[in-house]
This record gives C-alpha cells, sequence and structure tokens, in this order.
C-alpha cells in the first residue's frame, strides 16, 4: 500500500507535464512556424516478487510475479509536421514548402535555424537593408552571410522567388538580380534539435549537422513562397481532447491514492 502511493504520485507527476506541454500548444497555436508539443512516458524499474518456480506439483510455472515501480516523462517530442500557409500583406514575410529550416545570426555570433519567416528589414551603418527576424537576427544566404538589399530600394519591389533567389525591380520596373539566395538547411532528424525562445532551434549531436539545400546532394529541395508565414501545426481540437484524457488521468491517480490512505487507514484501526 505504502509503495502504491508513491507509484501513483509519479503518475500525478507525469500527467501534469503532459498538460503543462498542452497548455503550451494552446498559447502558441497563433505562434508563426510553431510545432505542437507532445509529452511521453516510460515505466519505471520493475520489482520482482517471485521468479519462475516451480508449483506444489513439480510444473514449472510460465511467468514470474513482477510489479511497477510508476512512470515518467521519457521525453517531449516535436512535430514538424508543415503548418498552413497563411497569407500575408508583408513583403519580407516568407514560408517554407518542404523540410527546410532558415538560418540566422544570433547575438552570440552562432547560428540558429528556424521556420519562422516573418521577417524585417534593418537599416545597416553602410545605408543597405539587412533582413532579419522579429528579434533583429541578420538571415544567412547559402553561403552563411546575412542577405542585404541596397539603400534605397522599397521593400514592396521586393522579389524573392520559389527557390530563394533574391532581387528587385527597379525604376523601370526591370528585374535587378542581387546574387543571393536565402539558405535553407534540412536536418537528418530534426526532433533532436534544441528548442530555443524566439522561435529558434540549435544543433546537437542528437539532430545531426545541418544540410545544406544548396549543396548537398539527393535532398528532397524545399520551396520558399513570398508573402505568406507557416502557421502554427497546433490541432486545438486534438489538444482538447489531449487535455481531457491528461486530466482524467491525473484524477485515476489521484484516486489510487486516496484508495492507499484508505487502506492504510483501516488496517491502523485493526484492533485484537
Amino acid at each position: 500500500m505504502v509503495r502504491s502511493l508513491w507509484w501513483a504520485a509519479s503518475g500525478m507527476i507525469s500527467q501534469q507535464t503532459a498538460v503543462d506541454t498542452i497548455a503550451n500548444n494552446l498559447a502558441n497555436v497563433n505562434t508563426t512556424g510553431y510545432k505542437t508539443e507532445k509529452a511521453e512516458f516510460k515505466s519505471l524499474l520493475y520489482q520482482t516478487l517471485q521468479t519462475r518456480t516451480t508449483t506444489a506439483n513439480g510444473e514449472q510455472k510460465p511467468i514470474s510475479a513482477q510489479v511497477g515501480l510508476g512512470t515518467r516523462v521519457a521525453s517531449i517530442t516535436s512535430n514538424f509536421v508543415q503548418g498552413a500557409h497563411l497569407d500575408s500583406e508583408s513583403y519580407t514575410a516568407m514560408a517554407i514548402d518542404g523540410d527546410g529550416f532558415f538560418a540566422v545570426r544570433g547575438a552570440d555570433g552562432n547560428t540558429y535555424y528556424t521556420r519562422d519567416g516573418d521577417f524585417k528589414l534593418s537599416v545597416g551603418n553602410n545605408g543597405n537593408l539587412t533582413l532579419v527576424t522579429a528579434s533583429g537576427y541578420p538571415v544567412l544566404d547559402t553561403n552563411g552571410n546575412p542577405i542585404e538589399i541596397p539603400a534605397g530600394v522599397n521593400a514592396s519591389k521586393m522579389v524573392v522567388d520559389q527557390d530563394g533567389a533574391f532581387g528587385y525591380k527597379d525604376a523601370q520596373n526591370n528585374y535587378v538580380a542581387l546574387n543571393q539566395t536565402i539558405g535553407l538547411f534540412q536536418f537528418n532528424n530534426p526532433a533532436g534539435l534544441d528548442k530555443l525562445s524566439n522561435n529558434l532551434f540549435g544543433v546537437t549531436d542528437a539532430s545531426g549537422q545541418p544540410l545544406n539545400e544548396a549543396t548537398t546532394q539527393g535532398l528532397v529541395l524545399s520551396s520558399v513562397r513570398q508573402g505568406y508565414l507557416e502557421g502554427s501545426n497546433v490541432q486545438v481540437a486534438d489538444e482538447m481532447v489531449n487535455l481531457i484524457v491528461a486530466q482524467r488521468a491525473y484524477e485515476m491517480n489521484s484516486k489510487a491514492i486516496q484508495t492507499s490512505d484508505d487502506m492504510l487507514g483501516q488496517a491502523n484501526q485493526l484492533k485484537r
């Protein structure tokens, strides 16, 4: 009975994490490029009460007697299914159609990756416009350099084709190529990426090194859609169902604790 108190408590703790994860999904239902997260669980050690032995008649027992010691959170995984493409009025908004990620340079000088294409233009010291994220991080091209637009070019004249090549329309409405292509990178295991703030992901050993679509053979190439943003892939109806399931599981574990407590109380009241 004492064991069941702790095992049920581990279930309550695990289900609380599940509710926290669902709440975070619902909070980010309108976050650009957000990927749904799911808490996954695993059983703890098993205690062997009786190993396989023989019966009173000398017959071999087929199985042993083992009792589990509860549960814990194994991982919180992200679902990288592509979200819906939402129309945007911004000329610097971009959505990825495929498995690629944009690359940006963080404040610490390291390269990070994102699916959030809600980009802006920032004026540099030389007067040129630099393509940046909403947090001000420069967006990188296929060579790892910040993407710059010449001074005087209106954002409404900027053109990005499906391959990510940048250009603009001049005063005579002629197309002028900038000889820069936005960098798109893939990962062998995107679920292994380190989730950071500002919609950024960091490279880990589990994710593998980034694969540059411009130089890596054998990849299914992504495409860029200017004037669109990738919406969150959170399904509100699914999350509400998951919330009900987690709440009921939490409730059942609390009932197990109450039952164990009642049994202990009855045992303490036994008299000769």
